[in-house]
């Protein structure tokens, strides 16, 4: 028994080895992906000059205007964003055990995206003054389709596909006022919402990134602590309830505050697709499962995408702009079909 014992000691160990060197290597990764960032755009900054940049804050120096006015809160919009939807999605395919969810699946991008053309094409607000129209706006509206899907499949039970088949039937809800209003807007009002639909990180600004702390900090601890909850539910509701886990408030919980870190991001974003999808699959194929590596790995790998989208979008053309959206987009199709393609119904349990 005690050789037994050892054994198992000891493949446990290499178990948890494993996931440890992904994480400290993307972590790696991830310090280099932003020192690179930093560097590159129009204006080419060495390691050195964005080190002293870094340092000396108030300095009037050019490279200083670049790091912390232009790029800096790019990288930690990224970074904040990038590790919020990605975390999201991930809880998302566990509640819902399936491999294609993520918070956008219940009509959270289509419920923003009505919001904020409604502040856009007739200046309406539901709350603030009319600067803060459409952020607001979307915000509201991404938690109110939140909300009304979990009141809806209550009724049936809050069952993944209830939750499932509900938002869907409200994105496109949502989608088709979204496209009335753009019928009927100008020209520069369409301009404007296909604009803030593509998703971008060229409007962020230092209190936005505090905001979204503030917010999806707390959520994103909660969710971490769900961990071994949403294992179980992966065997499926009966074995979890089994274990003692409370199928239902763990499924509503968990939908909730992923939704709240996801509105809080898009609503000064725009719609950034696909990180929600891609960053946890990529990483559930390295690791496997296990929630308690694959959430914060997760984080790691979607901050990572976000980044490189945001890098490619900002230099490829440069002095052009590519939106982020679009970039993510374009990286996150391929993927997708790839999953679609190749692999098993059950690889990602």
């Amino acid at each position: 028994m005690p050789i037994l014992d050892r054994n198992i000691e000891k493949i446990y160990s290499k178990f948890i080895a494993r996931k440890t060197v992904f994480i400290v290597a993307s972590s790696v990764v991830l310090l280099l992906m932003i020192i690179f960032s930093a560097g590159v755009g129009s204006v080419k900054l060495s390691v050195g000059e964005i080190f002293h940049s870094l340092i000396r804050i108030k300095s009037d120096d050019l490279s200083n205007v670049i790091i912390w006015n232009l790029r800096l809160p790019r990288i930690l919009m990224a970074i904040v964003a990038g590790s919020g939807l990605a975390l999201s999605g991930a809880v998302f395919q566990a509640i819902l055990k399936n491999p294609l969810a993520s918070p956008f699946t219940i009509g959270i991008s289509s419920a923003a995206g009505f919001g904020a053309a409604l502040a856009i094409i007739w200046g309406f607000g539901l709350v603030g003054s009319e600067k803060y129209f459409v952020i607001t706006n979307a915000f509201i509206f991404a938690l109110t389709c939140s909300f009304l899907v979990y009141g809806i499949s209550k009724i049936r039970g809050a069952s993944p596909e209830t939750i499932i088949l509900t938002g869907i039937a409200l994105m496109y809800l949502f989608g088709a006022a979204t496209s009335l209003l753009q019928y009927i807007g100008t020209q520069e009002d369409l301009q404007a919402v296909v604009y803030w639909l593509f998703g971008s990180l060229s409007r962020v600004t230092w209190a936005q990134i505090f905001v979204i702390i503030i917010i999806s900090a707390p959520c994103c601890i909660i969710l971490m602590k769900y961990s071994w909850d949403l294992n179980a539910l992966l065997s499926g509701d009966e074995v979890a309830r089994a274990l003692g886990v409370n199928v239902e408030r763990v499924r509503i919980v968990s939908m909730i505050l992923s939704t709240l870190i996801t509105a809080s991001i898009i609503c000064f974003t725009g719609i950034i697709g696909f990180i929600c999808l891609v960053a946890p699959h990529i990483t559930r194929m390295i690791i496997g499962p296990d929630h308690r590596f694959l959430l914060p790995s997760s984080c790691i790998v979607g901050t990572i995408l976000l980044l490189l989208s945001d890098t490619i979008g900002r230099t490829i053309l440069s002095p052009v702009i590519i939106p982020v959206g679009i970039i993510t987009s374009a990286i996150g199709v391929p993927f997708f079909l790839y999953l679609l393609l190749t692999k098993k119904r059950k690889y990602w349990q």
